[in-house]
């Protein structure tokens, strides 16, 4: 709108608007006024919108999350940002879902930054999210088939402490007898938990890999099993996203003997990998999570497919071998658009193969 005010009133009302972060411009007025006090108009400014994020850096919880919001305001009537729960020091653990709100859809899971110190997870999860709903309506039916349930950061106190106090923290931030040791979450899942051996999980709470006093006793890892167990969606794909080893790792954690979805989650597995090999040359192993790296109980994939019976359930150890967790920015945004791209492969693999282990309600009409 344009609006006319009195000359001596102009800084007082431009201040009012800065402090808004309201754009204006101020220019004369044609009509006139009395005793060389003519009233000037405040006009409307176009400004370019401001892009919060350009994935060449890594970015603090609360940008993030200002993000994540911002992709709702854009593209209301496809994104909801929400959050699913709060952690053990009170943030929000919040939540993206991208969605025609067709009734056949089913359901991707997509999170990162489990662990505080991986901050390449969150870093791609946002970058996918900002792929999907910004060219939503141009992507191909195998992406819009599909309710996308992206959660950047299931560990946000993590997170926050490794940019303001330990950079290589890991677990979340809960306190045992008034001392913060935290819980490893990806041992806090419900299947094969408190199964005890070396690097699997233990009862120790000054361990890296503490399992927490029960499953489920972290309110993070209770919001992602409530969201996924009574969502209403029936998920077919669940990709939890670590690093730094580079695979695409898929159940067992706990066990060598194959899962019975083994060879329709190898071949899901190699079509992301031959899709990410096409961006950069990047290589990726695929295979069971026990061969690729060790014996680990309590895991969010394993319960995702044993449990919640998400057939296409995968852990995706992202860059990079080379750097650990330290990976350089000038990479962050190659390490984006490789695995966009093997998400999109799967995405459409999934859509021409039966499941073994599915028991997934669907709509009879679709």
């Amino acid at each position: 709108m344009d609006i006319l005010i009195d000359t001596n009133r102009v800084m007082q009302i431009q201040k009012m608007l800065r402090d808004r972060d309201i754009s204006f411009e101020v220019t004369p007025s044609s009509l006139s006024g009395s005793r060389n006090r003519s009233p000037v108009l405040l006009s409307p400014r176009p400004r370019s919108p401001r892009r919060e994020m350009d994935w060449k850096d890594f970015y603090p919880l609360e940008k993030i999350y200002r993000f994540i919001d911002s992709l709702e305001v854009q593209f209301p009537s496809t994104c909801t940002s929400t959050a699913i729960g709060r952690t053990v020091e009170g943030r929000d653990i919040k939540m993206l879902k991208i969605s025609n709100s067709d009734a056949c859809n089913t359901g991707v899971w997509i999170d990162g930054g489990i662990h505080g110190r991986e901050w390449i997870a969150p870093a791609v999860v946002t970058y996918i999210a900002d792929q999907i709903a910004k060219n939503f309506d141009n992507l191909p039916q195998s992406i819009t088939n599909k309710d996308w349930y992206l959660l950047p950061i299931v560990n946000p106190d993590g997170y926050y402490h490794t940019h303001n106090s330990d950079r290589m923290w890991r677990k979340n931030r809960a306190k045992i007898d008034n001392t913060c040791f935290g819980v490893d979450l990806n041992r806090n899942f419900g299947y094969y938990w408190g199964r005890s051996g070396l690097e699997c999980s233990t009862d120790d709470p000054s361990h890296i890999n503490y399992r927490g006093p029960e499953p489920f006793s972290e309110p993070e890892t209770s919001a992602v099993k409530d969201m996924i167990l009574y969502s209403g969606t029936p998920f077919k794909i669940f990709i939890s996203l670590h690093s730094y080893s580079e695979v695409i790792a898929f159940p067992w954690c706990f066990t060598s003997e194959p899962c019975a979805d083994y060879v329709n989650l190898l071949e899901g597995a190699t079509a992301m990998a031959k899709a990410i090999y096409d961006v950069n040359g990047r290589m990726y192993k695929v295979g069971n999570f026990k061969d690729l790296m060790y014996f680990a109980t309590g895991t969010s994939v394993d319960w995702s497919y044993g449990t919640a019976r998400i057939p296409f359930s995968y852990l995706i150890e992202l860059r990079s071998k080379q750097h650990k967790f330290l990976l350089p920015k000038e990479e962050i945004l190659d390490c984006c658009k490789e695995i966009f791209s093997g998400i999109k492969a799967l995405a459409e693999f999934v859509d021409k193969k039966k499941c073994l282990n599915c028991t997934m309600f669907y709509n009879k009409n679709c």
